[in-house]
């Protein structure tokens, strides 16, 4: 009887001696801090088109494209700060050497690029009576960028816009979704609100 509490306590020690096993927390996210949707008017000189963005974005012209000028001066990023977010918005005037054919071509190419990692790419057409037309991209998947538009006009066929919102942080789609739709909002405004001047 002495030995079995012996050993009894023996095992009582050698299991108090081990360090207990620690399990890791679930990873957070940063909590964000959404801003009311309030908005601004672009009107820039060096553009063709007027339309809304948020006013805690901030326009940056473009001024360098690979280490070149731009095509045209109508080059330009909205930047949203506190999503750590871009959309780059680039215009082509539409011409001989470059068709409303081969603009719209690029657009859809640029977009299937995604499809290496994207589940699926949809795309919602639109036109508004004041002669606005183009098509919106929504990707889904872990993919650069969810959403991509181009802008033309209908009545003259004079004028291409394309833009593409980026986040700078690695694509997971659950941790960005209420992030993306937020700004998702901000893009569909902008294309609500979006007018070619004459």
């Amino acid at each position: 009887m002495r030995i079995l509490l012996l050993l009894l306590f023996a095992s009582f020690l050698l299991t108090q001696c081990e360090e207990p096993a620690f399990t890791p927390k679930p990873r957070g996210y940063p909590k964000v801090i959404y801003p009311a949707k309030e908005y601004q008017h672009f009107d820039e000189s060096y553009c063709h088109f007027t339309f809304e963005y948020p006013k805690y974005a901030e326009i940056q012209q473009d001024t360098t494209f690979f280490d070149e000028k731009p095509s045209d001066p109508c080059w330009f990023n909205i930047y949203m700060p506190g999503f750590a977010a871009y959309v780059y918005c680039s215009y082509a005037p539409i011409t001989k050497d470059r068709p409303i054919g081969k603009l719209k071509t690029d657009a859809f190419k640029m977009t299937d690029w995604h499809n290496k990692k994207a589940t699926y790419i949809d795309e919602h057409p639109f036109q508004k009576p004041n002669g606005v037309k183009g098509v919106l991209f929504t990707v889904d998947g872990p993919v650069a960028s969810q959403l991509q538009f181009f802008v033309t006009d209908s009545l003259e066929q004079k004028h291409f816009m394309r833009g593409a919102l980026y986040f700078y942080t690695e694509p997971n789609p659950d941790s960005l979704a209420p992030v993306y739709d937020f700004v998702r909002k901000d893009i569909e405004r902008m294309i609500e609100t979006f007018e070619w001047r004459n």
